[in-house]
């Protein structure tokens, strides 16, 4: 579940510039800006898999920003695409938020659940 959520975290990303910047989407559009992110995304995922970490803990969703991130601005760069430092900054933010903050609502979710099932048995 959290690799397909982030591949679409990631999508939405992607959409939400190419509408941003070009008041339109088109499929072609959106995969040049999507894929070197997506790309990112997947490496850093077969790392969290290869390492055998829980992919909802907080530190997963730290290491797949990060991958996200680095994975898609080094190759942006490689295909001859943009890293002006405002997409950087950009990105930096709407990744964090989109990859880690859901897995913090999962984690507190979790714990008023646990919270309610403790005082129940009270």
């Amino acid at each position: 579940m959290w690799l397909a959520l982030d591949l679409l975290l990631v999508a939405v990303f992607a959409a939400i510039g190419r509408f941003s910047h070009y008041d339109s989407l088109t499929v072609a559009g959106w995969w040049t800006t999507a894929w070197p992110f997506l790309a990112g995304t997947l490496l850093a995922w077969a790392a969290l898999v290869a390492a055998r970490r829980p992919p909802a803990a907080l530190t997963s969703g730290l290491f797949v920003w990060v991958g996200a991130l680095v994975g898609g601005m080094v190759l942006r760069q490689a295909s001859g695409q943009g890293t002006a430092t405002a997409f950087v900054v950009v990105a930096t933010l709407v990744l964090g938020a989109f990859l880690v903050l859901p897995r913090v609502g999962a984690k507190l979710g979790a714990r008023t659940v646990a919270g309610v099932g403790a005082r129940d048995r009270r």
